[in-house]
C-alpha cells in the first residue's frame, strides 16, 4: 500500500542540533548541499555572462 508510506522531507538548517541525525543522514545531507552549492554556482556563472553580454552591447 504506497498510501501507507511518507516521504520524509530532508532539510537542514544552519546550526542545527546535530545529536539525533545518524551519520548516513548527514552524509546524505552534505551531498544535498554539495549539490545545491554546484547549482547555485552554475547560476552565478549564467548570471555573469549575461552582465558581460549586456555590457559588451551598451559599449561604444
Amino acid at each position: 500500500m504506497e498510501e501507507d508510506k511518507v516521504k520524509k522531507k530532508i532539510e537542514h538548517e544552519i546550526g542545527e542540533n546535530l545529536d539525533d541525525v545518524s551519520v548516513d543522514e548527514l552524509n546524505f545531507r552534505i551531498e544535498l548541499l554539495e549539490n545545491e552549492i554546484i547549482r547555485l554556482q552554475g547560476s552565478i556563472e549564467q548570471k555573469r555572462q549575461s552582465q558581460l553580454k549586456a555590457e559588451a552591447m551598451f559599449k561604444f
